[in-house]
């Protein structure tokens, strides 16, 4: 007995064109002919595609023609906020926004025992990211349940853990679960897209305060662009450490951020005299023991403090690089008194 296979789906569009069709050809009409999209085409077009309006073939085209053109600065802030306008969280007291989207494969994950520090001392901080979308890295999702923290899934369990914590994770899926499916593309296409560098940008809960990080230099100016065209008030973006927001104690390390609306430019000092060797593998129960007291890493030592100090002269709690790591190494001190 023969089954016989289903005929493809008819091409309804071929008498019409498909409403999107108009911005891949935008962005895809020749070396003379394309363009960058404005930020209304960019609004409009990312709202299609997490309307789920948008053919599969149109979605791959239009993410690998930004791909190789890369974003332009009214393109990433369309982007980002046709996703802010389809967030659905309730509002909530956040001091911190703090994205993890790169994962660690070089070193320990030293900017969690920052974020978590801070948050031992009160200051209320959001991180959302994503996991798994790129081969061996350990990522956020795989650390922070072995510090004991669960991962929450809905705004109900980010107010409880902000309540408990001050700290709360949320995956990028649980809030916007369309650009949750396009960033798990990664290993489909081969390329990361677009959305990796906007998600960075997102700040679902509207902090007054964002860390961004950035793997490629040339992107630090268009997330500081971005930032400003969507009135972020405060922001940094640095080159992370494997493309997280942690200082790299070996590097100086140059941030491109917002301060009260202005935009500046402040090059921190390196901490390491010589470079460090990377991790031969990934030892979580000592990791653990290094928040905990009981271990020590010179290395994370550098990293966590220097992060702390990151974020502390981005909080506006230190208005020098020396007393922004003065504070950041008495606030990891006394970490276990609150």
């Amino acid at each position: 007995m023969t089954t016989s296979r289903p005929r493809p789906q008819a091409n309804i569009y071929k008498d019409n064109e498909h409403p999107f069709a108009q911005y891949v050809r935008i962005l895809g009409k020749g070396k003379r002919g394309s363009r960058s999209l404005t930020y209304d085409e960019a609004l409009h077009a990312f709202g299609m595609i997490l309307d789920d309006e948008v053919e599969d073939v149109q979605l791959g085209a239009f993410l690998m023609l930004l791909r190789v053109k890369e974003e332009s600065v009214d393109e990433l802030a369309g982007f980002v906020q046709a996703t802010k306008d389809r967030i659905q969280l309730p509002p909530l007291q956040i001091d911190l926004d703090w994205s993890s989207y790169a994962g660690k494969r070089k070193h320990y994950p030293w900017f969690l025992l920052a974020a978590l520090t801070l948050a031992k001392h009160g200051y209320r901080i959001f991180m959302h990211g994503a996991a798994g979308h790129t081969i061996n890295r350990l990522y956020t999702e795989d650390v922070l349940p072995k510090l004991g923290h669960e991962i929450c899934h809905n705004s109900q369990q980010v107010e409880q853990a902000l309540l408990k914590y001050n700290f709360a994770y949320m995956p990028l899926a649980a809030f916007s679960p369309k650009l949750g499916d396009i960033i798990e593309m990664r290993n489909l296409m081969g390329l990361r897209s677009p959305v990796h560098t906007l998600a960075r940008l997102i700040n679902p809960l509207n902090a007054p305060v964002t860390l961004q990080a950035i793997f490629h230099p040339a992107y630090r100016a268009s997330h500081q662009q971005a930032a400003l065209r969507l009135g972020y008030q405060n922001t940094a973006v640095i080159k992370g450490e494997g493309g997280e927001f942690e200082r790299n104690p070996d590097a100086r390390t140059l941030v491109v951020g917002i301060q009260n609306g202005t935009g500046y430019e402040l090059e921190w000092p390196m901490l390491n005299a010589a470079r460090s060797d990377a991790e031969e593998a990934f030892d979580l129960d000592h990791f653990i023991a290094v928040w905990q007291g009981t271990a020590e890493h010179a290395y994370g030592y550098q990293a966590i403090t220097g992060t702390l100090a990151l974020a502390l002269y981005s909080l506006q709690k230190a208005d020098s690089i020396e007393g922004a790591l003065n504070l950041a190494q008495q606030l990891w001190q006394q970490r276990h008194e609150k």
